[in-house]
């Protein structure tokens, strides 16, 4: 009897313990738009705040409180130098200064961040190299959404895989 009641209770106990136990997800998702009518390419990423931190404290060897309630104007300068060092587009060939917009926090633990590039009058090819967090964590992966002239490609850019070319004919 004893054993018909243990059991039960025992894998309930299990089945409970597992199911709410949770594996970390590294995972940045980029969204780059191309608005023709304003010359320019939109882009949106966003990064977990805490493998955000970490990477850039490995990276710079300095503390770092982006997109915290301890925020200085330093991990702000910190970060702007991370994104412009581990993201980069070249448009037909040329790289090509990505201008660093504005900032949110979202769902308190996801950084949301806003830029573009000026001055993209035609698209023949998007050269993308995303390395954010990589270096750091080799699980990391950035999933990357493009969207040109009405053609929508998604990328996966991890440890193996840091670049990639697009071409628009």
């Amino acid at each position: 009897m004893r054993k018909r009641i243990i059991f039960p209770v025992l894998f309930i106990l299990f089945v409970l313990s597992t199911a709410f136990s949770f594996h970390k997800f590294y995972v940045g998702v980029y969204q780059i738009n191309y608005a023709p009518e304003k010359k320019m390419l939109q882009i949106t990423s966003r990064i977990f705040i805490d493998d955000l931190n970490n990477g850039v404290e490995k990276k710079y060897k300095i503390k770092a409180n982006i997109g915290t309630g301890k925020e200085t104007e330093a991990d702000v300068a910190l970060l702007k130098k991370y994104l412009a060092e581990h993201f980069i587009i070249k448009v037909n060939g040329q790289s090509r200064p990505i201008v660093f917009l504005s900032k949110e926090v979202e769902a308190n633990d996801v950084l949301v961040c806003y830029s573009r590039i000026n001055d993209v009058s035609k698209i023949k090819t998007l050269e993308i190299s995303n390395t954010i967090l990589v270096d750091w964590n080799s699980d990391q992966q950035n999933i990357t959404h493009v969207s040109v002239l009405g053609t929508k490609k998604s990328m996966l850019f991890t440890e193996n895989s840091r670049k990639e070319l697009l071409k628009y004919e």
